[in-house]
């Protein structure tokens, strides 16, 4: 994968087809169509991540176009700089050959530096813990002044090394750090495109006309699948694959940034096409992020490179309760992990064919190996509290607060706040109704009660159902008509509707009765 990722940079570095179309479309001259095609050779990460959380794909197309964005993004803003002197002719002939060069070793070095200085901040414990984001925004800003005082433009080389060497440090953690990172990314990428935006001059972009949609065309339909099929020649990605990485490649804020700098300095030059340039480059960031945001679903569904929907449940904990919910969501085509370090409970659930995880769910070897492609729940129902609070917390950012769900042990955990108060108490994350505890499921499963399913019609509704097994039974899930999971919770009263599946606890009573009822 990640000689694919190598083989396609080399291959977007040209860009001549963008050139020629900006030269031979739009009537630019030659050294402004190159800066152009230079600008446009990167895509947006910013962009990307997004689209990829919407559009769910394989962990191989996912990791290729993260990886991508993040690569080509210095290495992007390079070229557009050794383009742009080149043209210019501020270092002459020798550009080309020394001033790229200088910019990776010049941001080699400071990246490494950087990242040493913070990994070992970090694992030495040298400062609080509550300081790390801000130390390493400090950091950061440092390397990237100091590499760009050296070399122009090698400071996003500098963070990006920076970056990736302590991404795989020994012994440093950074997920706070990446939280953080998260945070700062959504509030400075939205206001720089604000800024930017701000720039560009409404009557140059329409000035453009036909000429920016075919530019546009060009770029989306000629320019990206050329440099895919290339660069992925004698690869392991399959066919379908290549299409839909052909057809997903937004440019985002860095080819902005640069655009607008470049044009600031063509002004100061009496440059008559700098103002131009901008407009063109957001009509192209602009053009390629709708568009391909609003069909990529469509062409991964389309040549069969979409994830199935995230209807699966993790099911953390193993004991008796825990695996008869496993094994009745199962029944019902729901792909269902349970994840347990008693090899017991785990050896006992593989025998009733549930797929297992044996080890903590809340670990980094569980992090690595723990499958969650297809699931979109998590139900904490071990017999620790505090592991559910740890497996609710772990989670929630993975599938959403909505989504993660804990089973009170029992009363005494419920009303004793001293040993609970890590766990999430919201009353739409405790399951199954107030009073519904681990203990008392697990009561009425020993004394021979069972998990039934039962689908409701106009004869039998769920008043009716109620009105007969009312206090015999608990309702846990509900399938629509869609086949779409409802959880039952205590602060969420699903009532089923005609053609739900009801998903009950019966009490040993209360599965007499419907037997009788069926005989």
């Amino acid at each position: 994968m990640l000689f694919s990722v190598l083989k396609h940079l080399m291959s977007t570095v040209p860009r001549l087809e963008m050139s020629c179309a900006t030269h031979y479309l739009l009537k630019f001259d030659w050294p402004i169509s190159l800066l152009f095609g230079s600008l446009v050779v990167v895509t947006g990460p910013t962009v990307i991540v997004p689209l990829l959380r919407t559009v769910r794909v394989g962990s191989k197309l996912s990791h290729t176009l993260r990886w991508e964005g993040i690569v080509i993004d210095p290495l992007g803003a390079m070229l557009a700089v050794v383009v742009f002197e080149v043209i210019s002719k501020e270092d002459g002939g020798t550009s080309l050959f020394v001033l790229l060069p200088k910019m990776c070793a010049v941001g080699g070095v400071f990246g490494v530096v950087g990242a040493l200085i913070l990994g070992n901040l970090i694992r030495r414990h040298l400062m609080p813990e509550y300081l790390h984001e801000f130390a390493a925004l400090a950091l950061m800003i440092g390397v990237f002044v100091a590499a760009n005082t050296l070399a122009h433009e090698s400071g996003l080389v500098a963070v990006t090394v920076m970056g990736v060497i302590l991404a795989n440090m020994k012994d440093v953690h950074v997920e706070d750090i990446l939280d953080f990172k998260e945070s700062l990314t959504i509030v400075l990428v939205s206001g720089l495109f604000i800024l930017l935006a701000a720039r560009t001059d409404l009557d140059s972009v329409i000035g453009l006309g036909l000429g920016a949609v075919w530019i546009l065309l060009v770029t989306q339909l000629v320019a990206r699948p050329l440099a895919v099929f290339v660069s992925t020649v004698r690869s392991d990605l399959s066919w379908r694959e290549r299409i839909f990485l052909a057809w997903v490649a937004p440019r985002g804020i860095v080819a902005a940034a640069v655009a607008s700098l470049f044009a600031l300095k063509l002004e100061t030059s009496g440059s008559d096409d700098a103002a131009i340039l901008v407009s063109l480059t957001f009509t192209v960031i602009l053009g390629t992020v709708i568009i391909q945001s609003l069909t990529a679903k469509a062409v991964a569904n389309l040549v069969g490179v979409s994830e199935p929907d995230p209807r699966g449940v993790l099911i953390v904990g193993g004991n008796p309760v825990a695996r008869a919910i496993a094994k009745a969501l199962a029944d019902h085509d729901f792909r269902v992990v349970l994840a347990d370090n008693t090899w017991l409970n785990v050896s006992e659930a593989r025998m009733e064919g549930i797929k297992t995880y044996f080890g903590n769910a809340v670990s980094e070897h569980a992090d690595r190996h723990l499958d969650l492609v297809g699931v979109g729940r998590m139900l904490a129902m071990s017999q620790r509290p505090a592991y559910n609070a740890l497996a609710v917390a772990r989670f929630r950012p993975e599938f959403g607060s909505n989504h993660v769900f804990f089973l009170t042990v029992d009363e005494q955990a419920d009303a004793d706040r001293g040993r609970g108060k890590a766990m999430v108490r919201t009353p739409s994350q405790r399951l199954f109704g107030e009073g519904i505890t681990q203990a008392s499921l697990a009561a009425l499963l020993h004394e021979g009660g069972s998990i039934r399913s039962t689908t409701l019609s106009e004869e039998f509704t769920f008043e009716e159902y109620e009105a007969r097994y009312g206090s015999e039974t608990i309702p846990l899930f509900a399938l629509d008509l869609k086949r779409k999971l409802h959880v039952c919770t205590a602060g969420q009263t699903v009532v089923p509707e005609r053609g739900w599946t009801l998903i009950a606890l019966l009490s040993k009573a209360g599965n007499e009765r419907r037997t009788a009822n069926s005989e």
